[in-house]
């Protein structure tokens, strides 16, 4: 199907992966158009750019949409609102590739300005800068458990980045041109890179080598693409559709599609679903995968037939334990995130404010777009419609690669093991949030903004009406009955007040640790106290010491274990202060040689790092268990899981 997307050149499109069937379009009219692949009318229309779009992605669930335009802004949209959800600033020039990431609420960047950035959705900031390319960083992905982020660009390079320690892992060399596609394997630790120099290479995450390298003599490759199950990768060129295997390399089949420019591959149904540019217009091809060749029967292509096929490792010898490989197989790294200043986090708020008044999603197709993504804000309690696929394509037969073997000589190929025989170590899933009991009773939360007390009810304090008709109560009986507890209120409000005064008492004397105010605070023994307390230390983080951290870090773990709402967006916000501002100093003083002589300090020093680190593995079984919550409590949760992977 061919469409006229736009009213200008269309710049940028991206393919929803969960359903195949979203389409999101970018071009020079600054605008952002979605579409159903099979349908011909614009859903929604996104305005707001002031410049071209450069670049598109969609979240996993298909309810965010980030595009990035050649001004260096980013707009953020929600699909179920039908609105602008956030405008980050802060890059100097074109946003070249954008990647969401897959389980918080998190976008990385990168631009022509050769850095790129990890942008918190919800805060709107900036959280990481990574600075390590010399040129345009042309493409983004994260790896599917999260805690890496792979980028191309066209210093003829592939970095790959560590999330939680904030640096390099490895540097990928190779490629003799400009890379421009990465992308993860979905089980293994294995990243494919795509080059403008026409190969297509093969990484191993593990032992941090090329695997295997394959190369075509007519066109680069412009897209590519695992199989859910990573048993083959699929390659889009301008005039075909290519399947790989990479141990050995090898093309398993080669399907003609004349696509031109193609952007983008999904998968649904066993359907693969392609679409492509030319000019304003937007064209989707759909290959049945039934009718493709996706294991070894006779190797198409790369495998000469002359030349007996080398049998792959035996299974067992590519068994590969990423938590035990040692520090010396990886690379030394090269630059560590820089962290922003606060002028450069915070984005404008009046010059954002004007930013998303003037941005405002158009919905021009309002039965297609209620049909896609209404449903998604409702509870039904009918299982999902499933997609219907695409119509199949009449049988035709079977298209060869150019160095197909011939059946005389095909007979004397020796046929390798299948690639499922080789066993990697697979990508570890964090929890995912379900609707199913949970065995384990959760105590119930108490919300933090209400209108009336807990478990408090007016007509327990008025006396019972025996009568029906009898309503009116006289004043001096219904003033008695409220009466009652009112006694014991008082004594525990006073006794509240009593205890903050003796904390402000001791603040108030000098320095908030050597005055001994916070230990005051917690031998009183009342969470509400620490935290009227950590309400205030936290807007002052020049307040922090590191000894500060050994007495509030055991407070801490009580507060994200409490029932109220409050006290565990009080701990959670303190904690994230912790981990940002002492933990690389806590693993850099805990990874550093002893010392020569005696240094009092340094000890003292160490003893509390140690103490920090304890304190900090207890907390991070507490964050990792509720990182599967839904609604904001998983979303902070989540964040500080993150933080917290360096721990692991």
């Amino acid at each position: 199907e061919e469409i006229t997307a736009h009213s200008s050149n269309v710049s940028s499109l991206v393919l929803g992966k969960s359903s195949g069937r979203l389409l999101v379009t970018g071009g020079d009219d600054c605008r952002v158009n979605i579409w159903s692949v099979n349908k011909p009318n614009c859903i929604m229309s996104l305005t707001g750019h002031t410049t071209p779009i450069e670049s598109l992605q969609i979240n996993t669930s298909e309810e965010l949409i980030v595009a990035g335009s050649q001004s260096g802004s980013i707009r953020v949209w929600d699909l179920g609102a039908a609105k602008i959800l956030r405008t980050l600033l802060g890059h100097k020039a074109n946003i070249c590739s954008l990647d969401f990431h897959p389980f918080g609420s998190f976008v990385a960047s990168g631009s022509l300005d050769t850095n790129i950035k990890l942008w918190d959705v919800r805060r709107k900031g900036c959280v990481f800068r990574y600075k390590g390319h010399t040129e345009a960083v042309r493409c983004l992905r994260f790896s599917p458990d999260g805690k890496w982020l792979a980028s191309a660009a066209d210093d003829h390079t592939v970095k790959l980045w560590d999330l939680a320690a904030g640096k390099i892992m490895f540097e990928f060399t190779g490629h003799t041109g400009p890379v421009n596609i990465v992308e993860f394997h979905p089980n293994e630790y294995l990243l494919a890179s795509g080059s403008s120099d026409r190969t297509v290479r093969f990484w191993d995450l593990e032992k941090f080598q090329v695997v295997s390298c394959i190369e075509e003599k007519a066109n680069p490759v412009r897209c590519v693409l695992f199989n859910p199950d990573g048993c083959c990768l699929y390659g889009g060129f301008q005039d075909s559709l290519r399947v790989y295997g990479w141990e050995p390399e090898r093309c398993f089949d080669v399907v003609l599609v004349n696509w031109g420019k193609v952007a983008d591959l999904s998968i649904c149904n066993s359907q693969l679903i392609g679409v492509a540019f030319a000019q304003n217009t937007v064209s989707s091809f759909v290959v049945d995968l039934s009718r493709v060749t996706k294991s070894d029967s006779v190797p198409h292509g790369l495998v000469r037939d002359d030349e007996p096929l080398v049998p792959p490792t035996p299974t067992g010898s590519s068994l590969r334990r990423i938590y035990d490989r040692p520090l010396t197989s990886c690379s030394k790294p090269q630059s560590r995130v820089k962290h922003n200043s606060e002028s450069e986090r915070r984005s404008p708020s009046s010059e954002d404010d004007r930013d998303e008044k003037e941005s405002k999603a158009e919905i021009q197709n309002p039965e297609d777009y209620k049909e896609i993504f209404q449903p998604k804000n409702a509870i039904c309690r009918t299982p999902p419609r499933n997609n219907e696929p695409f119509p199949a394509p009449p049988e035709d037969e079977p298209v060869a690669a150019k160095d197909a073997a011939k059946p005389s000589q095909a007979a004397d190929v020796q046929t390798p093991l299948p690639p499922q025989e080789l066993v990697r170590t697979v990508w570890p899933r964090p929890p995912i949030a379900s609707s199913t009991p949970l065995s384990r009773a959760e105590p119930s939360v108490i919300p933090a903004a209400r209108n009336e007390p807990i478990g408090l009810k007016a007509s327990d304090f008025l006396p019972a009406v025996k009568n029906q008709s009898q309503t009116e109560l006289v004043d001096e009986e219904a003033m008695s009955q409220i009466r009652k507890g009112h006694e014991t209120m008082c004594v525990v409000l006073t006794s509240r007040h009593k205890n903050l005064d003796t904390v402000r008492a001791v603040w108030s004397t000098g320095d908030i640790k050597a005055r001994n105010s916070v230990d005051s605070a917690v031998a009183i023994n009342d969470l509400s106290v620490v935290v009227d307390l950590l309400n205030i230390v936290n807007q002052k983080a020049s307040l922090w010491k590191l000894d500060l951290c050994t007495i509030i870090l055991p407070q801490i773990e009580k507060l994200l274990q409490s029932k109220y709402e409050s006290y565990v967006q009080t701990g959670c916000t303190s904690l994230k202060l912790i981990l940002q501002r002492f933990l690389p100093l806590i693993t850099d003083i805990l990874a550093a040689p002893p010392s020569v002589g005696v240094d009092i300090s340094r000890e003292e020093r160490l003893h509390k790092c140690k103490l920090c680190y304890k304190q900090l593995k207890n907390i991070s079984n507490i964050v990792k268990s509720k990182s599967g919550l839904s609604g904001r409590h998983g979303s902070a949760f989540r964040e500080l899981h993150l933080l917290m992977a360096v721990l692991e």
